[in-house]
């Protein structure tokens, strides 16, 4: 038996990170990083393609912080396209595929499409020539909601700009003229674009937002094995980079279905889950662009007590890190940080960004339902393996099968997951601040500028669980919570 035991593994509680002589203040140090090969992150930190954690909502909140989303694949094909929609068309430079709507198009047409693109004004052409212009203002009291646009669209004194307009005169042009949106013609009047005052707000007020070439929002989408129709609907919508999400990353049809993709469209992919070497090595060999590590560490996955398979974190982390550490791809950790100095420790590890799902999942932004429980604010969180997830779809992921019908039955499935709550933290920008806040004071200990040298130059030292013990807080009873500390996670609490 000993003989096959392979080596020891240490998760994030089994460590400290030693301090180092320093230089550098926390507000000196530099957290940008990497996602994929070709993305670059102003904040290290990705929200997981869980059903209770990433749709729009999050995605957008993330992206504008730094970060970025991926939107879950628990929902049609039609309905996910319809989320990186919402994404990409949330904030913009200069817009230049604006939603547009022809003059005999119903007011009940147009209310609907302002809904479901969340935006407040449409332009209306015929055969592409600027004809007027719709805002919601204009759908107020109408008596009929077959009324035709261009019985109330705006036709006169329209307020327009050539196409080449940059940003800065846009801006000047909007407060001049006391409007929200200015619409850029070319010589025949023909519609080339759209840049709204809310839109040069927002790049004032998120200077760090992780954009596209076209100064969109940038947002990733979850995609399964083979799942090639899912992949050209995302693809329409402008989606930035797909992950190929699977329980088990190190498999065949994993593999294949990155090489299927790479061959076929210029799209960076991230590929996962894995937990081994040969398991980071034939996903970079396939062409992924990032490798997702992590085999049943998350808070709501059971795979390792179900299935008895798995690598504790941070060895996974370190592992894989080293196995492709002379590429230029990236690592993500995924699962199992509770706390900022988990996210210091992962990243010192080999990672270049961490994903997070039960950190997110209490936020205003996610999806999750918002629970009152016993006095205080919960909301639903569950983990993609779990009976509920699976049953509505996300079987796929742990490699088990549908029925004739393509559904799952409850009865036929084995679940690696759970379904709880966990507590409501508020809006995302707030939390976002504390656990950078962390890292950045973990890098300030580690004298350490970057997150390239944090992952080079920091050591780890193994602790005992009565050092764990100490890491918390001890012989008090806490009267006050802290915003970036809970005592659920504490072994005090169970000893």
């Amino acid at each position: 038996m000993e003989s096959r035991i392979a080596y020891r593994g240490y998760t994030f509680d089994d460590v400290l990170l030693e301090p180092l002589f320093s230089s550098i203040l926390p507000s000196e140090v530099d957290v940008r990083s990497r996602l994929t090969r070709n993305i670059p992150l102003n904040l290290p930190v990705v929200s997981s393609p869980m059903d209770t954690v990433t749709e729009s909502d999050m995605a957008i909140a993330l992206a504008q912080e730094g970060g970025i989303g991926i939107i879950h694949k628990n929902m049609t094909v039609e309905q996910q396209a319809l989320e990186v929609d919402r994404v990409k068309r949330s904030e913009h430079g200069v817009i230049v595929d604006p939603v547009t709507l022809p003059p005999e198009a119903t007011a009940a047409e147009a209310a609907r499409i302002m809904d479901e693109r969340n935006i407040g004004g449409v332009p209306i052409t015929v055969g592409g020539i600027l004809k007027g212009i719709l805002t919601r203002r204009d759908l107020r009291f109408l008596d009929s909601p077959e009324t035709k646009i261009e019985e109330v669209m705006t036709r006169d004194n329209l307020v327009t700009a050539p196409e080449e307009t940059l940003l800065e005169d846009a801006q000047r042009i909007l407060l001049e003229n006391k409007v929200e949106k200015l619409l850029l013609v070319d010589r025949d009047y023909r519609l080339k674009g759209l840049i709204t005052i809310k839109d040069i707000d927002k790049n004032h007020r998120f200077p760090l937002a992780s954009k596209d070439t076209r100064g969109r929002l940038r947002v990733g989408a979850a995609v399964g094995v083979s799942d090639f129709d899912r992949v050209e609907a995302l693809l329409e919508k402008g989606v930035d980079v797909l992950v190929v999400d699977s329980a088990h990353g190190h498999s065949e049809n994993v593999v294949e279905t990155v090489k299927e993709i790479k061959r076929r469209h210029e799209i960076d992919v991230i590929a996962g889950n894995v937990a081994t070497t040969d398991g980071a090595r034939d996903l970079l060999m396939a062409g992924a662009d990032a490798i997702k590590v992590g085999i049943g560490p998350g808070s709501i996955c059971t795979t390792r007590i179900i299935s008895g398979v798995g690598v504790p974190q941070l060895t996974a982390i370190a592992h894989t890190a080293k196995a492709i550490a002379d590429t230029d791809v990236p690592i993500i950790a995924d699962g199992g940080i509770r706390y900022s100095g988990d996210i210091t420790k992962a990243l010192a590890a080999g990672a270049h960004v961490v994903m997070l799902g039960g950190l997110f999942a209490g936020l205003d932004e996610s999806p999750g339902e918002l629970i009152l429980f016993q006095g205080r604010s919960f909301k639903q969180y569950r983990g993609m393996g779990s009976l509920g997830a699976m049953v509505k779809g996300s079987s796929e992921r742990y490699r088990q099968s549908t029925n004739d019908a393509g559904r799952q039955e409850a009865g036929k499935l084995v679940p690696e997951g759970v379904e709880g709550r966990v507590p409501h933290k508020g809006p995302l920008n707030n939390f976002l601040y504390q656990i950078i806040g962390g890292l950045r004071a973990g890098m300030g200990y580690l004298g350490t500028r970057t997150i390239s040298e944090l992952r080079t130059e920091a050591r780890f030292i193994q602790v005992s669980p009565a050092s764990v013990r100490e890491n918390h807080p001890h012989d008090i009873a806490i009267t006050q919570e802290a915003p970036n500390y809970t005592a659920e996670h504490s072994p005090m609490e169970t000893t």
